[in-house]
């Protein structure tokens, strides 16, 4: 300031004061000027507000701009003048899938590739874990800013019971549910969908596993993407015949809604917008109109396939109806609710196929609608397991006891216990499914369950003539094969017996006792075996050669731990069916499976079941080792020696007092209690005449049944060499035993 004042004071004094009015001039223009300014202050004000609206505005667009623009402002003059390529400029909202199953027997495993395989065709990354390898304590948070998405294929097992892959990752998600520590938002930002496999004969646990971890991750916040997929097991309730099927119509879904999630669309407008300039109700509105049937068929089966949680329902609901239902309005829904309830329940009725004494079908307007029982995917299973499929629920298949009698290498412990040539019993059965899940299935539970019979129905001559003929053209087969002898090859092409033990629950099948006299009217055999969960089936059977009850175990707990049973009644069906077996006056058998440390230990229990039924004979047999099975805990450790076998036998022995061991069948690890009645003057008469048999079965059909007859009509000799304590151990000296080395064990058989 001091240095301007010098110059001003320079200026002044050389420029003189002849410039000193010039100055004067300026000082007024510029007073003139500020107070017209203040004069018309308002005005500038006015201006200045607008000046500061413009540029608060501009700075606004300008911050959406940067928001959408993923390259800094500051960066090089270089870069900012580049043009951005394509790949610089797309916004990733998916960066890929990993699809997490929860196995069993492996079909969640199998779809989980399938589904892997379909994603990555899209282009998008997709990984397949396996729960049990991912540790959800430390690694699911980061699903949550990973922007991937988390698909879950889960297995219901026994009781509703997650797989025991699974069992850590459902035991971590539930607690973590319920956990204050983790909070509401622990799982916020992350996206799920899922699909559960189960059984919707498991009253009470369908797809119990996949409801709660649908659950547990939408507590969590999780985002579900779309509803929840439910894949039945039953060919009868499956929303598309089969759980392939269901899990096919899901996964179409699921690969549209990822598409359109990976282009960043958003949910599509379902026409419902309150809002008059909503675009597409028009369009939503043509085209309820051009295509109204086609929409209300494919509607119904997509809220059949598909099920979702509570929460998800009721806020489509909200979004629907303006979050508010109106009183007048309520008892409308409730009555279609009623209605739709009421109309599914006759539906459900009128196919049903109750099982009854006269065998008689009730054929309802819908017979022609029922599904078969043999899925596309069942049918090539079994047909890999060397099964000869008859019609929709029947199959043949040749025992190996068969191959090995046509040969001169023995016959099985039925051969040795009953007189049956081996080579001419054909092993079949009515009915593939079954009520039970034994962990010892030698079928590796490949074949379907149930309850009761609600598929479509072939006839008895039909199931009878095709297996027939499928067991004969598999016996031309060994014609010219080494070893086999061309007596038995002849003998081999008519069918002497049958055993109705191939798989399944043959009792099941409606039309059993029109199969069984066409066996008897053709001098075939039966041996029938049932799983002891059909009580008024076995009162209402016709006169069987011999009639069997799998006894797997001897309480209630160990029952359902061995045979894993469908019924919630089982124990009490397993009892009446015992008392109903003490009812018939032909042969019984109860038929028990050792396992050890699963029911071996339970000698008191076993004798009580036995007086209940009265049985006149008990086959006692090791469990058959079949193989590495992911639907079965069983191992080599549990089958039983041979000796074991005897010790538990002459145990049983001590406790009843009208048994006594009669015969044994070392190879197959098997031994017979037989009642006293049947040793006649020192001498066991265990064996069968089957022509005998015939007779009687024929004078009480032709009786119209008031002409019975007992076991002891057509019993005949049980030959030295099947004696227990003989020498020969059950194997028929007319026969030649042949050990193979390092031989594959051959696990078919009856």
């Amino acid at each position: 300031m001091l240095f301007l004042a010098l110059v001003s004071c320079l200026l002044y004094c050389t420029v003189g004061a002849e410039k000193s009015d010039a100055l004067h001039d300026v000082w007024d223009f510029t007073e003139s000027c500020l107070l017209t300014v203040w004069q018309n202050r308002l005005c500038v004000y006015t201006t200045a507000a607008v000046l500061i609206g413009v540029w608060f505005t501009v700075n606004m667009l300008l911050k959406k701009k940067k928001m959408v623009d993923p390259i800094s402002p500051r960066l090089d003059k270089s870069v900012k003048n580049q043009k951005l390529s394509p790949e610089t400029e797309k916004v990733i909202h998916v960066s890929g899938v990993k699809v997490f199953y929860g196995s069993q027997t492996g079909t969640a495993k199998g779809f989980a590739e399938e589904l892997a395989g379909d994603v990555s065709a899209q282009g998008i990354q997709c990984e397949v874990i396996d729960m049990k390898d991912y540790d959800p304590e430390d690694r699911l948070a980061e699903e949550c800013t990973s922007k991937m998405l988390c698909v879950f294929l889960v297995a219901t097992y026994t009781d509703g019971q997650p797989t025991e892959s699974a069992e850590w990752f459902c035991k971590w998600l539930e607690e973590a549910s319920t956990d204050f520590r983790y909070g509401k938002t622990f799982l916020k930002g992350m996206r799920y969908a899922v699909f559960g496999l189960g059984n919707s004969v498991y009253v009470g646990h369908y797809n119990t596993v996949s409801k709660n971890i649908d659950k547990w991750l939408w507590m969590l916040s999780a985002a579900r993407i779309m509803t929840r997929g439910e894949g039945d097991c039953n060919v009868v309730k499956s929303r598309h015949g089969s759980v392939q099927a269901d899990f096919q119509a899901w996964k179409t879904k699921f690969l549209n809604r990822l598409q359109a999630l990976a282009k960043g669309e958003k949910k599509a407008c379902s026409g419902k917008c309150k809002s008059s300039s909503c675009k597409n109700k028009k369009k939503h509105k043509e085209e309820a109109e051009d295509g109204q049937s086609h929409a209300e068929k494919n509607s119904s089966e997509e809220e059949l396939m598909e099920s979702s949680s509570d929460a998800e329902s009721s806020a489509e609901e909200e979004k629907a109806h303006g979050s508010v239902i109106d009183m007048e309005d309520l008892g409308n829904v409730m009555n279609r609710m009623k209605k739709a309830k009421r109309m599914e329940g006759d539906e459900e009725d009128s196919q049903r196929v109750k099982l009854s004494k006269q065998n008689g079908v009730r054929k309802s307007e819908s017979e022609e609608e029922r599904r078969e029982m043999i899925t596309p995917a069942l049918r090539d299973a079994l047909t890999k397991q060397g099964y000869k499929l008859i019609g929709s629920h029947s199959g043949v298949k040749l025992c190996r006891w068969t191959k090995s009698m046509l040969r001169g290498r023995g016959g099985c412990y039925k051969h040795t216990f009953y007189g049956i040539e081996s080579h001419r019993c054909m092993e079949t059965t009515p009915s593939l499914a079954c009520a039970n899940k034994c962990v010892f299935c030698w079928r590796h539970h490949t074949n379907p369950v149930g309850t009761e019979w609600r598929w479509k129905m072939d006839p008895a001559e039909k199931i009878i003539q095709e297996a027939v003929e499928n067991h004969k053209n598999m016996i031309r087969q060994f014609r010219g094969v080494p070893g086999v002898r061309p007596e038995r090859f002849e003998e081999g092409l008519t069918v002497k017996h049958c055993a109705l033990s191939l798989v399944g629950e043959p009792i099941m099948y409606p039309e059993i006792n029109s199969f069984l006299r066409l066996l008897h009217q053709q001098n075939i055999s039966s041996f029938l075996v049932t799983n002891a969960q059909f009580p008024e089936e076995i009162r209402s059977l016709v006169p069987v050669t011999q009639l069997y009850v799998s006894v797997d175990a001897s309480t209630k707990d160990s029952l359902k731990k061995i045979d894993r049973p469908l019924f919630k009644d089982f124990w009490q069906r397993f009892l009446d069916s015992l008392r109903a077996l003490g009812e018939k006056q032909q042969r019984t058998v109860y038929r028990l499976t050792l396992v050890k440390a699963w029911n071996v230990d339970e000698l008191k229990a076993y004798a009580d079941l036995i007086a209940l039924g009265q049985p006149d004979f008990i086959e006692v047999k090791g469990v058959t080792y079949c193989g590495e099975s992911s639907a079965s805990s069983l191992t080599m450790a549990n089958v039983p020696w041979h000796e074991e076998v005897i010790y538990f036998v002459q145990q049983l022995a001590n406790l009843l007092p009208d048994y006594e061991i009669a015969c044994e069948h070392e190879h197959s690890n098997c031994l017979l209690l037989a009642h006293h009645k049947f040793k006649v003057d020192g001498e066991w008469w265990t064996w069968i005449d089957y022509e005998r048999f015939q007779e009687r079965v024929q004078e009480y059909e032709e009786s119209g049944g008031t002409k019975s007859f007992s076991a002891m009509d057509y019993m005949a000799k049980t030959p030295s060499w099947a004696i227990f304590g003989a020498r020969e151990r059950g194997f028929d000296p007319s026969d030649t035993r042949f050990q193979r080395k390092n031989k594959t064990k051959d696990i078919s058989g009856c």
